[in-house]
């Protein structure tokens, strides 16, 4: 009777564990990506961009599949980029979309003005090679002068 404990208990972890995988293959959706911009901005108010950083940039919860966090200053500078993590300490508020806007500059001023929003613009997706319609959902984080942000192609 043991055995057989042990064989349904260890089926039901591995198909709990196989689901939690699938769950994360599955294409994001805009709530996923707010949702997770508001967890990680939550996650700075609290423990600072150091410790968020690291949690940030490994594979989970916020960086999984077209998911992951990036967090600028309110100048425009990188702070967290998992897919090139060279890039922190760059200015990035002159990059321009495909259609010539000037993206960061759009996500600070959701930033500012609203304190949190979408913000649409057309960038390569790397899985396509080809220039997407992406959508972002940009959160500034209560009491930093940092801003999260996290973006899917549509």
């Amino acid at each position: 009777m043991r055995a057989l404990f042990r064989l349904v208990t260890a089926g039901l972890l591995v198909l709990g564990l196989s689901g939690a995988a699938a769950a994360q293959d599955k294409k994001p959706t805009m709530d996923d990506a707010k949702a997770t911009t508001l967890k990680a901005a939550e996650l700075l108010a609290a423990k600072g961009l150091d410790a968020a950083a690291t949690v940030f940039n490994a594979d989970g919860e916020f960086k999984h599949g077209e998911i992951y966090v990036n967090v600028i200053d309110l100048d425009g500078v990188w702070r967290v980029y998992p897919p090139k993590p060279a890039g922190v300490g760059q200015n990035m508020s002159q990059v321009k979309d495909a259609d010539g806007v000037f993206i960061i500059q759009e996500i600070l001023k959701v930033a500012k003005d609203k304190g949190e929003g979408w913000v649409e613009y057309r960038w390569k997706n790397p899985a396509s090679e080809k220039i997407e319609p992406k959508v972002t959902y940009v959160k500034k984080v209560d009491g930093k002068d940092l801003v999260a942000y996290v973006g899917i192609y549509k």
